[in-house]
């Protein structure tokens, strides 16, 4: 799609190092990526409220949620969860923009997505949370059912079983959650992204 001519970006007098010396610590972009199943959505809250708790200012997006309205057009092609990605990562980099500390629990399939994620914020307001589970256990924690729709041919381009899932090549931090208890894990990533954003550290 190509941008107008007639659209010019307008500058605030409020910027973001403005914004994060108020709010007393830096932005960034926390990209859980992992199978259905995997634990993202989980382990996006239970940081969310670690930070929260520490007064850190956060908020989550999540993918049902996107999809229920800002992508409710969006299809689960491909392409579709291309442009999935990319409009969550525009709006993700407008909390950083505000300061904010947003957590983004997507599948998020195609490392090429992530990565434009990353270059819209660039390395130092972006870290990527690999969610790494077996498919096997992934499976028997589906609440949803989703995993035997798709292995009886009743969703298509899922994840996983018909629709693949490329693994991230140099994420930040891996949380194995069929390993790791969910308390370790933000333990874990909460130290870390504590370490990333404080402004007197």
């Amino acid at each position: 799609m190509s941008k107008s001519s007639n659209i010019v970006p307008q500058a605030y007098r409020i910027t973001k190092t403005d914004r994060f010396g108020l709010k007393g610590h830096k932005p960034c972009i926390i990209w859980f990526t992992g199978l259905s199943g995997s634990g993202k959505s989980t382990l996006a809250n239970l940081v969310e409220q670690s930070l929260f708790e520490k007064g850190v200012h956060t908020y989550v997006l999540d993918g049902d949620n996107i999809r229920y309205g800002l992508n409710n057009n969006v299809d689960f092609s491909p392409e579709g969860r291309s442009e999935n990605i990319r409009r969550i990562g525009e709006v993700a980099k407008l909390f950083v923009d505000s300061g904010t500390i947003v957590l983004t629990a997507f599948i998020s399939p195609f490392q090429s997505d992530r990565d434009r994620v990353r270059a819209l914020v660039g390395p130092e307001e972006f870290v990527e949370v690999f969610v790494d589970c077996p498919i096997e256990i992934c499976e028997q924690r589906d609440v949803k059912g989703l995993y035997k729709k798709a292995r009886a041919g009743e969703i298509a381009d899922f994840t996983g079983i018909s629709s693949p899932f490329e693994a991230p090549q140099n994420p930040e931090l891996t949380i194995h959650t069929d390993k790791v208890s969910p308390e370790a894990s933000v333990d874990l990533i909460t130290d870390y992204i504590l370490k990333r954003i404080l402004v007197n550290t």
